[in-house]
């Protein structure tokens, strides 16, 4: 992860304004409703977080905001999920450290919970937040540090498992130890927990058994050099999926040697309705991608984003389409029907664009920056 982020850092500092030179639709907050205001059932939305510290709605017909959601306690990394009946977001903030449930239709908190257990801890979550499938449990894998005057005591990692029913000061039902390295998490039809480390890890929500389910940095493909994955936005996108970027060296004979390495990018994914497992190299590497997502219309088509928009062909390995953007963008993600791809992450604008065509067709502006949150379309 790290070494993505190391080469991918002179692009993302690059902000620049060319909405007026492209005449896009440009939304700056136009008329939004009122915030107790009810989400309109049948109608489709995507839910964002961004600063200073908002959930923000957009009313995907027609691509303004809605409304806006004021949090409590402080922005980062606002990880969201909705739950199961679309009623409720939840969110990991206030630098990592709390879980919080808002109404979505009156904007009210009605859930909270801190992540450190006494308070001599300091306990951060690292993008890790899920909400079970009938809606009544919430998880994250827990990093706790015990703060002494003097030292810190880096403890085991926990996934910890809430209840949504317990309000405002909720404590864990369930306690587990958990290995290092853990981020996202994303929840099976069938209850099980996919969480992703060094591995993908499948995990009995009930009991708290690991067990390595996607082989990443452990994989054993002949010919490939161990993959660089990064993974923090949980999409929970309209094809059910968890779908994670990776680069690895493709070796040209048995002395492995790197210097003659091709590197490829491909997408794993876990089909959460079957827990069926994919490894499909898509293109070799030329630049660097932090998020792709394949199109709801047809999973054969993936559009990857950081510095430029790009589609490719995943079973001819082939770019055939490629948009530029005036700054960079973290993620890719869809409405239900994949008529719409929406550009989200690092700066305070959700671009909209044609996935046929590849042309923008707006340019949504929000109150702040979105940093690492991820997206989330969902219809009401």
């Amino acid at each position: 992860m790290m070494s993505i982020l190391s080469r991918v850092n002179k692009y993302v500092l690059s902000v620049l304004t060319l909405s007026s030179v492209l005449g896009l639709a440009t939304t700056a907050c136009a008329q939004p409703v009122q915030s107790d205001t009810p989400l309109v059932s049948g109608n489709e939305y995507i839910a964002v977080v961004n600063r200073p510290n908002n959930l923000t709605f957009v009313d995907t017909q027609t691509d303004t905001i809605f409304k806006t959601c004021s949090l409590p306690d402080n922005f980062v990394p606002g990880t969201l999920q909705i739950s199961p009946d679309h009623r409720r977001a939840y969110i990991l903030n206030n630098g990592f450290g709390d879980l919080y449930g808002v109404n979505m239709d009156d904007c009210k908190v009605v859930f909270h919970a801190s992540l450190g257990i006494n308070s001599s801890e300091r306990s951060k979550a690292m993008f890790s937040i899920a909400v079970s499938r009938d809606g009544k449990e919430i998880y994250t894998v827990a990093n706790p540090t015990i703060m002494g005057t003097e030292s810190y005591e880096v403890l085991v990692p926990r996934l910890l498992v809430f209840s949504t029913g317990d309000g405002l000061d909720a404590k864990p039902i369930r306690v587990f130890s958990a290995p290092r390295q853990t981020s996202l998490i994303q929840v099976g039809n069938d209850g099980a927990l996919y969480i992703v480390g060094p591995d993908v890890y499948r995990v009995d929500a009930k009991t708290g058994r690991f067990k390595v389910y996607l082989p990443l940095r452990n994989w054993k493909r002949p010919g490939f050099g161990a993959p660089d994955v990064l993974y923090v936005w949980p999409s929970q996108n309209p094809q059910n999926t968890l779908d994670l970027l990776y680069t690895a060296p493709h070796f040209k004979d048995k002395n492995q040697d790197p210097a003659t390495a091709d590197t490829v990018y491909g997408i794993a994914t876990i089909y959460l309705d079957t827990g069926k497992t994919e490894l499909l190299d898509f293109t070799n590497f030329t630049e660097v991608y932090f998020t792709g997502a394949r199109s709801p219309r047809d999973k054969n088509i993936l559009y990857a984003v950081l510095k430029h928009l790009h589609k490719f062909d995943i079973r001819q390995k082939k770019q055939i389409g490629s948009a530029s953007l005036d700054h960079t963008y973290y993620t890719v993600s869809f409405n239900k029907s994949g008529s719409k791809l929406y550009l989200g992450g690092a700066a305070s604008d959700l671009a909209v664009f044609n996935p046929d065509t590849m042309k923008q067709t707006a340019d949504i502006k929000l109150s702040g920056d979105m940093s690492t949150t991820v997206p989330q379309a969902f219809v009401r």
